[in-house]
């Protein structure tokens, strides 16, 4: 097998592997430095002396730029954000925005007439006239970064399509993106999503040539993939079209990382790190995906997230209150210097895990000293929080295997009742583990009107398109599976003649798959 390597960006750590296969060559970890490129590079060198750069076949990156972005405000672009539908608009583009975000963001906003019914029919002609004028103001303004959206895009992508020929007419050198590209059904969310694409999209530049360089500088010359929110990964170009689809790579690296180390393709996974604790369920050996529009900076988007509970706990969060109070503030990336274990004076939660029982962590002795009813007191509300995010993520009320990953999971010892939950070898690596696994994939969430043919046949034809993105996105078409579909009659339109429908498939990709000829 050829080797991989799999980089996973963490708020206190970043983490890396060698994967041979299945089987782990090399880890390390290395402090997140606040350019993430630094802690990148260094993580990276770590790994290269275990293995000839030559029998490397590609490098996976997860990374935490994008959403640090949108986190913080900065680095961002303002957009025009054009729709088609029918004007004028009571709820124009980016009305449910928080204020910050949006004065950073916000390039214009402008409604033409166009886009489609439900059905796909025509909702209006597209006002090609007035499109041509918006572009004219857009020019005018020097806003160089546009989303553009329409009603029903994901039925009918056609209006969305000539304005986009029509937007590069005027505006040469401009940046598009449309939303049936990114988003999914409900218009303002797949319209948010939009307009964050593009306002990363410079970012996105910037860092990929960073990245490249990073690579290139220790020797290695294989291909860089970029990890997916729901699992896979992509190539560099379609990351600097898209990098929004990676902004939750990090829970998702974890999970998927669980699956392989530990063989299951269904459990839930709970992911430890410094500062939070991400639970979520696995399905198919990928996570579950979210149902509902999550927000991001306060921001309602629906493009592909996986369904996690993330939780202010941490080997970092502080206990106070005689361990009536924990978190959720933590020393974060200052663990090493701060807990008690560690020669500081802060208690954190990895100090009363191990005075409560897990394995020992630096110097185990800085803690003998603590009061036994801060130890229980303190344990038992992890335990219960714990608990809870557990019976939310499972879909059955029956048993479901607990796996634990994370450089704190072993700390998860010291709860009562937590003997039972797997805590895989390599746990604490097993995002960059998850990385260095990842699949190309392909995705379709759509609205089919039934009128002359059959659910059965809608769903074979979102198949089949499932299946030709997920080849376009690098998948091997010998190896490509479809991992999950599912269609929802959708009774409350008009006729009840419409399905939704979405189909997930998934495939290595075409360039490491070794053909029986060795080609």
């Amino acid at each position: 097998m050829p080797l991989r390597v799999g980089i996973d960006v963490g708020g206190t750590n970043t983490d890396a592997v060698v994967l041979d296969g299945s089987r782990v060559v090399a880890a390390t970890k290395a402090p997140t430095s606040e350019d993430v490129t630094s802690g990148i590079l260094t993580a990276l060198s770590e790994v290269r002396k275990a293995v000839a750069v030559d029998d490397v076949a590609s490098v996976f990156i997860g990374t935490t730029h994008f959403i640090n972005a949108i986190a913080q405000g900065r680095d961002l672009e303002r957009v025009a954000a054009v729709r088609l539908a029918t004007p004028p608009q009571s709820l124009m583009p980016m009305i449910d925005w928080p204020d910050r975000l949006r004065e950073v963001v916000d390039g214009g906003t402008f409604v033409c007439a166009g886009g489609a019914q439900f059905d796909g029919t025509p909702l209006n002609e597209l006002d090609e006239a007035g499109l041509r004028e918006i572009a004219r103001r857009i020019a005018a303004s020097g806003v160089r970064n546009i989303a553009l959206s329409s009603v029903f895009s994901t039925v009918n992508p056609d209006p969305e399509t000539r304005a986009e020929e029509i937007l590069r007419e005027e505006l040469p050198g401009a940046s598009i993106t449309r939303s049936t590209l990114v988003g999914r059904v409900g218009l303002l969310e797949r319209e948010n999503a939009t307009i964050l694409n593009a306002a990363l999209l410079d970012l996105a530049g910037r860092v990929i040539d960073g990245l490249e360089e990073v690579v290139a500088g220790v020797g290695i010359t294989a291909p860089i993939l970029l990890s997916q929110n729901d699992g896979t990964v992509m190539t560099l170009d379609r990351a600097r079209r898209f990098p929004i689809f990676t902004i939750a790579s990090g829970p998702t690296n974890s999970m998927r990382g669980a699956a392989l180390l530990t063989g299951l393709d269904h459990g839930v996974v709970i992911d430890v790190g410094g500062t939070t604790s991400d639970i979520g369920m696995l399905q198919h050996g990928f996570p579950r995906e979210s149902t509902v529009a999550m927000s991001l900076a306060g921001v309602r988007s629906n493009f592909r997230m996986p369904d996690v509970l993330s939780m202010p706990l941490g080997g970092g969060t502080k206990v106070t209150g005689d361990g009536a109070v924990v978190g959720p503030e933590s020393v974060g990336f200052r663990i090493m210097s701060e807990a008690r274990v560690f020669g500081g004076d802060t208690l954190t939660f990895t100090d009363v895990a191990v005075a409560g029982g897990a394995a020992p962590i630096g110097d185990a002795t800085a803690v003998c000293g603590l009061p036994a009813a801060t130890v229980r007191r303190a344990l038992d509300i992890v335990t219960d929080r714990l608990t809870g995010a557990i019976d939310k993520a499972k879909l059955t009320a029956g048993d479901t295997p607990v796996i634990v990953v994370g450089g704190g999971g072993p700390l998860l010892a010291a709860l009562p009742g937590f003997a039972d939950v797997i805590i895989p070898e390599h746990a604490g690596v097993a995002n960059a583990v998850g990385a260095a696994f990842a699949e190309a994939g392909g995705e379709v969430d759509r609205v089919y009107t039934l009128d002359g043919t059959t659910r059965a046949a809608a769903l074979e034809t979102a198949k089949a398109e499932a299946v030709e993105r997920a080849v376009a996105a690098g998948a091997d078409p010998r190896s490509v599976r479809i991992i999950d579909a599912e269609d929802v009659p959708l009774t409350h339109l008009p006729g009840g003649m419409a399905v939704r429908i979405k189909v997930k498939a998934v495939g290595p990709f075409r360039d490491l798959v070794t053909t029986p000829e060795g080609r």
